[in-house]
């Protein structure tokens, strides 16, 4: 067999590389292997999304059952899904809204975007974003199961995987130019799982759920394009926070 087709294949330990990208779990991988394959393994970015939902639900549940309201369940929630995550992609949102919003050339917008400081735009960014993720699981809570944030969990993790399929890089260097380009089938297989996710959960009307958290994240793409010339790993980010957030939004309708 070919190194080509070697690579190409589908393998379960992109799953454990798509997790020690994406989160702070303790996940045995092998690095290099994972660096290898970092492009190809993008279809596991889902599968990472349903895991932290529902773990990250799965303790608000715990909350409700111990007498905790809605609302405060909401916030543990939100907690134990940032710190699983270590803040990547509430940080991509905040560093987007900064840059995005506050330079006058790509060169400078990619500058401030790696400054580790946020500014008023990210700060406003980033308390629009979470709080309409609090409202949105406060009011999910009660009413579904932990699979319902599975569903939003992968749904939230495809426009990741889309974007780097459709956008150039803005930028040579980072954690976005490491994993670099996915080929189509690994994006494929990633919407193939978002649905199937969503469907297990929602029926048919999961296609509205995977629809509708793609979309949320298509201005930040215009954006991203016009102003630097494509995405980078905050991009990537702030897409899976307003997809969430969308994905949030359509499920209070579809369930609530």
């Amino acid at each position: 067999m070919s190194d080509k087709n070697h690579i190409n294949r589908l393998q379960a330990h992109d799953i454990l590389a798509a997790f020690s990208l994406l989160t702070r779990l303790p996940v045995p991988v092998d690095h290099a292997r994972a660096g290898a394959r970092a492009g190809v393994a993008v279809w596991a970015y889902p599968v990472v999304g349903a895991v932290v939902g529902m773990l990250s639900a799965g303790c608000g549940y715990l909350a409700l059952w111990l007498g905790v309201n809605s609302a405060m369940a909401a916030i543990l929630v939100i907690a134990v899904a940032a710190l699983t995550t270590g803040a990547l992609h509430e940080d991509g949102i905040a560093d987007c809204a900064d840059g995005l919003g506050g330079g006058y050339t790509p060169a400078r917008r990619l500058e401030i975007m790696k400054d580790s400081r946020v500014g008023a735009f990210g700060v406003t960014a980033l308390f629009l974003v979470l709080g309409a993720r609090w409202h949105g699981t406060g009011a999910l809570l009660p009413q579904t199961s932990l699979a319902v944030f599975a569903a939003i969990g992968a749904v939230s993790r495809l426009p990741m995987v889309l974007a780097m399929v459709i956008m150039p890089l803005a930028n040579n260097r980072g954690m976005a130019a490491s994993v670099g380009k996915p080929p189509l089938f690994s994006a494929g297989i990633a919407v193939a799982i978002s649905l199937l996710i969503s469907m297990a959960s929602f029926g048919i009307s999961g296609g509205i759920l995977v629809l509708v958290g793609i979309l949320a994240a298509v201005p930040l793409w215009y954006a991203a394009q016009r102003t630097i010339g494509g995405y980078s790993g905050d991009i990537l980010g702030g897409s899976q926070q307003l997809a969430e957030v969308a994905a949030l939004a359509a499920a209070t309708v579809l369930i609530v």
